[in-house]
């Protein structure tokens, strides 16, 4: 199931990259983000209480309140620079390096989380980062 989703993950980020060119035409960088952070904002509640799940808030622990911010912190910073990218780049070369971020992923998990950093990890990463620079040079 997780793959399904991970699939579903792509496609939305494809098209949100597309709309975003579109959408941020004219407009602030910055502004354009806080406009789709209060939509993104707004989706995530609706979702926490149709699922019924707002009560877990008091049962998240202080280390877990801790990450959570600084992964907000990290999605907030990479959303501006995002779309100031996508505002002053092309979206064909914008998108395959902001995807690099499955490298630097990699990496991170093999540092941070204990995670395997397996040959077929590093091919992988290889071939996405050649990728990336074919696409971007």
């Amino acid at each position: 199931m997780w793959l399904v989703f991970a699939l579903l993950s792509a496609v939305f980020a494809a098209l949100t990259s597309i709309l975003a060119k579109v959408g941020i035409e004219g407009v602030n960088s910055n502004l354009g983000t806080a406009i789709r952070t209060i939509v993104v904002l707004g989706m995530a509640w609706l979702m926490v209480f149709i699922t019924n799940t707002q009560n877990g808030i008091s049962q998240i622990g202080r280390k877990s309140w801790l990450f959570l911010i600084l992964s907000g912190l990290a999605t907030g910073a990479s959303w501006l620079c995002y779309y100031r990218a996508l505002q002053i780049g092309e979206a064909s070369k914008v998108v395959p390096v902001d995807k690099l971020s499955v490298v630097i992923t990699l990496v991170f998990a093999f540092i941070f989380l204990h995670e395997q950093f397996t040959v077929k990890s590093a091919v992988g990463a290889v071939l996405i980062t050649a990728g990336t620079l074919i696409m971007v040079l």
